[in-house]
């Protein structure tokens, strides 16, 4: 698995400080998704709908509304 390219636009045009450092996401070679944000399991576990969990091996991840408009252009439809 690789990433094949950034979703949106990078952290700098964002107003990331540094410009690195910021809520991300990725198209993976295998056509799923890699996001980096800020880890929040624990805070929103309880949160959850009766439907829904998380899995030992998964993490409730907080990215931020403008990552996700940012990268709404370029998610593929299917």
């Amino acid at each position: 698995m690789k990433i094949v390219r950034r979703i949106g636009v990078p952290p700098s045009a964002r107003g990331s400080a540094s410009g690195t450092t910021c809520p991300d996401v990725f198209e993976l070679s295998d056509g799923n998704f890699a996001v980096i944000g800020t880890e929040a399991t624990a805070e929103l576990m309880s949160e959850l709908p009766a439907d829904a969990g998380v899995a030992d091996y998964e993490r409730i991840v907080v990215v931020s509304r403008a990552t996700l408009v940012h990268a709404k252009a370029d998610i593929p439809d299917a």
